[in-house]
């Protein structure tokens, strides 16, 4: 595994960032890839020189296929663009014939719809009620239709809400950003971004094609439990209470509409992974400590 090889991302998010980290502490031989929507230039990252290709709807720059048949991995952040998986879309001839040893598609927990509080695991039938639940839930039975018909190593990470040293509710209520949402029994799950990031990497050893994964923490909450503990880490006033009909953004309305919890036990035994924050706890305590 040591040997050099090559990573293809569609997209170059914060989980692409922070895998990209853990391969370099790891110390691995790799070239880089990835897409933007802007243009293709060369960039840096962590001094690593890589090519980002334009790449927008169906419209990519043609340099980026070649690049594409060339590569050993490939990481699939892209969410899908009016109800379909826009780079399954544009490039099939190309994950039907090239010699990929590793795929990643990365979904979402919101495919499970709501529960009513109720614990969803693997095994449960998807049953989105968001436009974008439904959206995940299309891009991933044709990534499962195509690992069927042409036997391509794919495997799906459904993730729950992400949060980071970046992006985290404590920078939310110091920036006056964040409120508590009234909602009886209301649950969701999340998982921070370098936890996901130990998975990518540990799956580059462990592999099994055609397999689902939810990774989550191991403790779904509520916003008030959330928020109040947060609130109280950084000694902050807790903020005011609103109900979901106050909410101004269509996305976080639709986020309020399911209410489930996130078994994670099957990524767990799979690749032999302990947390590194198994609870927002941990969590926003190391983001307080190392990064406020």
């Amino acid at each position: 595994m040591k040997k050099r090889f090559k990573l293809f991302f569609f997209g170059f998010g914060q989980v692409a960032k922070y895998f990209v980290n853990k391969l370099i502490q790891e110390k691995y031989n790799f070239d880089l890839a990835t897409t933007n929507t802007k243009k293709t230039e060369n960039k840096i990252f962590n001094k690593i020189n890589f090519k980002s290709y334009y790449f927008f709807n169906n419209k990519f720059d043609p340099n980026l296929l070649n690049e594409l048949n060339n590569s050993n991995k490939i990481l699939i952040s892209i969410p899908p663009r009016e109800g379909h998986d826009i780079v399954l879309k544009t490039f099939h001839e190309a994950f039907k014939e090239s010699k990929f040893d590793w795929i990643t598609y990365l979904s979402a927990t919101s495919i499970y719809g709501n529960t009513n509080g109720e614990w969803v695991d693997e095994n449960n039938n998807p049953n989105p009620t968001s436009s974008r639940g439904i959206s995940r839930l299309n891009a991933e039975k044709a990534w499962l239709e195509y690992f069927k018909n042409y036997k391509i190593p794919l495997q799906i990470f459904r993730l729950a809400g992400i949060y980071s040293n970046e992006n985290n509710v404590l920078q939310r209520l110091k920036a006056g950003t964040q409120n508590i949402v009234e909602k009886k029994n209301h649950y969701f799950s999340r998982i921070h971004v370098e936890d996901i990031a130990e998975i990518l990497f540990a799956s580059l050893q462990k592999f099994s094609s055609g397999e689902i994964f939810n990774i989550s923490d191991d403790y779904p909450s509520s916003n008030v439990e959330l928020v109040k503990y947060a609130a109280s880490l950084i000694n902050m006033q807790i903020p005011k209470s609103i109900s979901v009909d106050q909410i101004q953004s269509e996305m976080l309305k639709d986020f309020y509409k399911d209410s489930k919890r996130v078994k994670n036990h099957k990524m767990k035994n799979f690749f032999g992974y302990n947390l590194k924050y198994p609870t927002f706890k941990e969590g926003l305590k190391f983001i307080k400590n190392h990064m406020i």
